[in-house]
């Protein structure tokens, strides 16, 4: 038969225990201490390399996008408020805050043509049209940032991904599997037909219909009656090239 501890074997066991749990909480206090540190020196590496490449920053792009990078591994965001060190020393808060006002005026001039969603790429070629004087190169990078802060207006402004592309929505429209899977079939050419979605997507004519007529109800697609085969063509300015002529043109 086997004998039980003893209450001197439990107060041993139970001192060791309690040695362990120090050392642990010891050890995971030093390499706390260390880490931040370590984020303290590194933190004001940064604030020196931002002073002394402030111009490329501001200037170049890619430089820019590099150096946010940076600046999230730290937990650093130079756009979170438009006061303090990062805001005085660089600007970028003032520069982001005018891409995202631009963007929005943008959208608000498309609305009609594009339903509120627009090609992230198109966005940004009609967004450096605007800003060609200006000495500040623009970015897809810059874009996206700009437009992160642009969602405390609301349930718009927001990125979604169709297929290989990016769109900007500007309206609280929802849009389920079918929709999407309609306007990935669009980036090929711009356009779907009735019968291509059935095709394409394996889908009863009732279900292309229904999807198709939703998207044209919110102003997502532009109806093509003018071809000698009779099909009517589903335009969608959000993965084609309309957006920006219609703008150059009004």
């Amino acid at each position: 038969m086997r004998r039980r501890p003893g209450i001197g074997g439990l107060q041993t066991a139970a001192a060791a225990r309690d040695q362990y749990r120090l050392l642990g909480e010891n050890v995971a206090k030093l390499r706390t201490d260390l880490m931040k540190e370590q984020l303290a020196t590194f933190r004001s590496q940064l604030e020196d390399f931002a002073r002394k490449h402030k111009n490329d920053i501001r200037k170049n792009p890619t430089f820019r996008s590099q150096f946010h990078e940076m600046c999230a591994k730290v937990g650093v965001d130079p756009l979170a408020s438009n006061k303090g060190f990062w805001a005085e020393l660089l600007g970028i808060g003032d520069f982001y805050y005018e891409i995202g006002v631009q963007i929005v005026d943008i959208c608000l001039a498309t609305r009609a043509h594009n339903g509120g969603l627009i090609n992230l790429q198109e966005l940004c070629k009609l967004l450096r049209q605007r800003r060609k004087s200006d000495r500040e190169l623009v970015s897809e990078d810059d874009c996206l940032r700009a437009i992160s802060k642009l969602k405390v207006l609301g349930s718009g402004f927001e990125v979604i991904s169709v297929g290989k592309k990016k769109l900007v929505r500007s309206v609280p429209t929802e849009l389920n599997k079918d929709h999407n899977q309609i306007l990935e079939l669009a980036q090929a050419q711009g356009f779907v037909t009735v019968d291509e979605v059935e095709r394409r997507l394996s889908w009863t004519s009732g279900r292309a219909i229904d999807a198709l007529d939703t998207l044209l109800d919110d102003g997502l697609a532009m109806i093509d009656d003018g071809h000698i085969d009779g099909k009517r063509r589903y335009w969608f300015p959000c993965v084609s090239s309309i957006t920006s002529l219609v703008l150059a043109d009004s």
